[in-house]
């Protein structure tokens, strides 16, 4: 018995003959250049066309500020790491706290409790773990 297995990516792929379901090579079937003969819904969640489509702009979007976010991310702690060795190097101390109480702050304000869940997160990637 063959069984579809849904990829991180979203995409939908099928265990090739002979290798084992999760986890294994496949080939896309409803990815650009897949073999297509998967029903839309597979992937979108709906047999209705005009929606399918829109779900899969609006994801295609999703996906752009997704690789933005990881880009800024990704900077963001170079730049903390940066500020780190350079304060520690001209005798500074490690941490600044009222900076990353001021951090919390404005993460908590713009977006709630999820918000300080984010600074902490944004905070550890740049300075480490406590």
């Amino acid at each position: 018995m063959m069984t579809d297995v849904v990829e991180s990516n979203g995409s939908l792929t099928r265990p090739e003959a002979g290798r084992p379901g999760p986890g294994a090579s496949g080939s896309p079937v409803d990815a650009p250049g897949g073999a297509g003969d998967a029903k839309p819904e597979a992937r979108t969640g709906t047999p209705e066309p005009t929606a399918a489509a829109r779900i899969v702009e609006i994801r295609e979007r999703i996906d752009e500020i997704d690789r933005a976010l990881i880009e800024l991310w990704q900077e963001r702690a170079r730049l903390s790491q940066e500020v780190g060795v350079t304060r520690m190097a001209s005798g500074g101390t490690r941490l600044v706290l009222s900076r990353e109480r001021e951090i919390l702050e404005r993460f908590r304000v713009a977006l709630g409790a999820d918000g300080t869940q984010l600074a902490l997160l944004l905070l550890r990637a740049g300075r480490g773990p406590l």
